[in-house]
């Protein structure tokens, strides 16, 4: 067996101990760079790189869409923006299209940058309560 990778190792245990919240973001951001790695294929026209990233990221946008807590009001609009990023990328993959592949990555970097807040709000309640129980 080959010696363990440390960067690898740190990055399990990220994951291995990341709350839910924090596992969504990180969703999002390897979708983002899934996203920048499709681009690079499209400029370059290697259909591979092209392909297996978007790929990737429509595998991230399915996932979010299935973890969806469909009890939730805003899970509704939530699915229908995730099921219009997906198109979009669907889109970008069979016609080459980067101004598909723009917007997707506009809708998902709103979605991560709110997301973000949303995991700072609750670390803030959580730890930063100023000692108050």
């Amino acid at each position: 067996m080959a010696a363990n990778n440390p960067y690898q190792a740190y990055q399990q245990g990220a994951v291995q101990t990341a709350s839910p919240g924090e596992l969504t973001l990180m969703l999002y951001n390897g979708c983002l760079k899934f996203i920048k790695l499709a681009r690079t294929g499209i400029q370059e026209k290697n259909i591979e790189l092209k392909n297996t990233n978007l790929l990737k990221s429509q595998n991230i946008i399915q996932e979010l869409m299935i973890t969806l807590d469909t009890n939730v009001h805003v899970a509704k609009s939530m699915m229908a923006m995730y099921d219009y990023i997906n198109q979009c990328l669907i889109e970008a993959n069979t016609k080459n299209d980067t101004a598909s592949l723009d917007e997707a990555e506009q809708y998902v970097t709103e979605f991560r940058d709110t997301w973000k807040q949303v995991v700072q709000l609750h670390r803030q309640q959580v730890h930063g309560s100023g000692g108050q129980a």
